[in-house]
C-alpha cells in the first residue's frame, strides 16, 4: 500500500509572532541606518537579511534538521543585521555554525535511539574542536604569514618611483574579496620610502564604509627593500587579526619588467585554526595582493 503524502506543516501563531518581532527589529535598525546617512548600506545589510529571516520564520520545518536549519539561518541573518558591514564575519562563520548545529542535532537523535547507545562516544569528539582558544585548550599557530607577488611591465627605476609615491586607490580585482564584500580601503594617503614615512589606509571614505584606519610606518630601508611596522589599527578588520610587520621587495626581471613582492606577518584572531586558519590565509593573501595593486598600478 502506498503511504499518503503528509500535509505540509501549517503556520502557527508562534510563526507569525516571530516574524513580527523580526520585522520590528529590522525596521528599527533600518531607520537608524538611514538616519545616519547609510541608506544604500541599509538596503543591503538590513532590509535583505530581515526579509529572508521573516520568510524563514513563516516557513515551518517538516523535520528536525529542517527546523534546526530554519532557526540557525534566522539567527545568522539577525547577526548579520546587527553587525551591519561586519556581516562578512557571519558569512565566513556560517558553514561552521551549520555543521555544529546539524551535527549536534544528529547526535541527539542518535542518543535518543536505544539501538545506538555507542553514539555517546561522539560527544567528546564534538567538544574537542571547540576548545581551541577558549582558555581550556591552547591556540594553534596563531602567528601566520602571507605573501603576494606581482610582475610589473616597467623598469625597476620606474617601479621605485611609484612605490615612493605611496599607495593610491584602485578597483578591487580579487574575485573572493568582491564576492564576500570584504572591507577594503576607501581612502589612502602618505608617501615616501624613508625611515619614519607613514602610509595610511582609511576605511571611512564612503557612506557604507565600516570606519577606522590602518597606519603603517617605514621601519628600515635597504636597496630594493623596505620594511614596515603597523603603529595603529582602528579598522573593522582588527577584530579578526592583528598586523605585525610587512616586508616589501622589488628587483628587475629584465630591462622592462620588475618583480614586486610583499610578505606580511599577522596574528590570527579567530579560532579554531583548522577552519579560520585557511579562510583567513586566503582572504589576507588576496588583500595583500590588492595592496600591491595600490602601490604599483596607476
Amino acid at each position: 500500500m502506498s503511504v499518503p503524502d503528509q500535509p505540509p506543516p501549517r503556520r502557527t501563531t508562534a510563526n507569525w509572532v516571530l516574524a513580527g518581532l523580526i520585522g520590528l527589529f529590522g525596521l528599527v535598525v533600518f531607520t537608524v541606518a538611514v538616519r545616519s546617512g547609510r541608506a544604500d548600506s541599509a538596503l543591503l545589510f538590513v532590509a535583505l537579511p530581515v526579509i529572508l529571516a521573516v520568510a524563514l520564520a513563516l516557513t515551518p520545518g517538516r523535520t528536525a534538521h529542517g527546523r534546526v536549519f530554519v532557526v540557525t539561518t534566522i539567527a545568522l541573518l539577525l547577526a548579520a543585521v546587527a553587525l551591519h558591514e561586519g556581516a562578512v564575519c557571519v558569512v565566513l562563520a556560517a558553514p561552521l555554525v551549520y555543521a555544529v548545529a546539524h551535527g549536534t542535532t544528529a547526535l541527539i537523535r542518535a542518543l535518543r535511539d536505544a539501538s545506538r547507545p555507542y553514539a555517546v562516544l561522539a560527544v567528546p569528539l564534538l567538544l574537542l574542536p571547540g576548545l581551541e582558544g577558549s582558555g581550556v585548550g591552547p591556540r594553534l599557530a596563531p602567528e601566520q604569514t602571507v605573501e603576494a607577488v606581482r610582475v610589473v611591465a616597467l623598469p625597476v627605476d620606474r617601479v621605485t618611483e611609484r612605490l615612493a609615491a605611496g599607495p593610491r586607490p584602485v578597483p578591487v580585482r580579487s574575485v573572493p574579496l568582491r564576492l564576500l564584500g570584504a572591507p577594503t580601503p576607501g581612502q589612502v594617503s602618505g608617501d615616501g620610502l624613508a625611515v619614519g614615512d607613514r602610509w595610511m589606509f582609511g576605511y571611512h571614505g564612503s557612506t557604507h564604509g565600516p570606519g577606522g584606519h590602518l597606519l603603517a610606518e617605514v621601519e628600515s630601508v635597504r636597496p630594493g627593500q623596505v620594511t614596515f611596522r603597523f603603529v595603529e589599527d582602528t579598522s573593522i578588520t582588527a577584530r579578526w587579526f592583528t598586523w605585525r610587520h610587512a616586508d616589501l621587495r622589488w628587483q628587475a626581471v629584465d630591462a622592462g619588467h620588475t618583480e614586486v613582492r610583499i610578505r606580511v606577518d599577522y596574528r590570527r584572531g579567530l579560532d579554531p585554526s583548522w577552519y579560520f586558519g585557511p579562510v583567513q590565509h586566503l582572504l589576507l593573501s588576496e588583500g595583500v595582493g590588492h595592496l600591491l595593486d595600490m602601490t604599483t598600478l596607476r
